[in-house]
């Protein structure tokens, strides 16, 4: 398979994704989509007038995962030895995943149907998710003889915490939008007509704020999974001086003063 999986649109300081495979679910990965998704973030990480990307699926789903056609044929993805196999799974869904985790802009996920294994974990990559009601997901990896191959099993936890992931994982049930909701795995529900005005409205609101400290923010945020208390104060100090120094900070302070709306250019 050969075609485009990422199809981008720039609306201002915004960047829609979608993945474009509608006739296939947007099933993934094929061979070639760890470095479409390397070439789309690296692009947004080296142009600081993307303030953030909305990502979400053409047709009836987010993304069904992995081909299961392909699985059982032993082809693309699977062929070869479990050495081949070890290797792509390190070049094409760990890129996948690493150039996700590694986006600098705010990520929102618009999941607009059913979000499964790989995915889901793209899906629970994002800073901020959002469900329509004809949403669902699941990581079916153990229904399926295999294990969450994408580092969902350090993903999922931080999302819903250990219990809730090893029920997902473990029994290979797949939740509706509104599970997901009470579980925290999305943070709100809307009618799928209004997925991507819901979407957009939260990205126009980041994409307000001021661009180096919001990929700063979300710097500490990813740092914050990991690092311990003291050392995210010492990462803290040092990118908020060099906010304070900026035009942004003065132009928010003076906005705030003044009672309008700030103008941030990002410098």
């Amino acid at each position: 398979m050969t075609e485009t999986l990422i199809r981008r649109e720039r609306r201002a300081h915004i960047e829609i994704w979608t993945l474009d495979r509608p006739d296939r679910l947007n099933a993934l990965p094929d061979l070639q989509d760890g470095e479409a998704f390397a070439a789309a973030c690296e692009a947004v990480n080296a142009d600081p007038d993307v303030r953030c990307v909305v990502l979400t699926g053409a047709g009836r789903a987010f993304s069904a995962g992995g081909d299961l056609k392909a699985m059982k044929a032993r082809r693309d993805m699977f062929a070869g030895s479990g050495a081949d196999i070890r290797e792509r799974y390190r070049r094409v869904v760990h890129r996948i995943v690493r150039s996700l985790y590694g986006l600098e802009a705010p990520l929102v996920a618009a999941v607009n149907g059913p979000a499964m294994g790989l995915g889901c974990d793209i899906a629970g990559l994002a800073d901020i998710r959002i469900a329509s009601e004809t949403a669902s997901f699941g990581v079916p990896f153990l229904k399926l003889g295999i294990l969450p191959g994408d580092g969902g099993a350090w993903l999922m936890p931080r999302n819903i915490g250990y219990a809730r992931a090893a029920e997902m994982l473990f029994t290979a049930r797949v939740l509706d939008a509104r599970t997901a909701m009470e579980w925290g795995l999305v943070s709100r529900v809307v009618a799928p007509e209004r997925l991507m005005d819901e979407a957009l409205e939260i990205a126009e609101e980041i994409a307000a704020r001021a661009p180096q400290a919001l990929r700063m923010t979300k710097a500490l945020l990813r740092q914050g999974r990991d690092a311990t208390f003291d050392q995210i104060l010492e990462m803290t100090a040092s990118m908020q001086a060099l906010a304070h120094l900026g035009d942004d900070h003065l132009e928010g302070v003076t906005a705030a003063l003044e009672k309008r709306p700030a103008d941030f250019t990002g410098r």
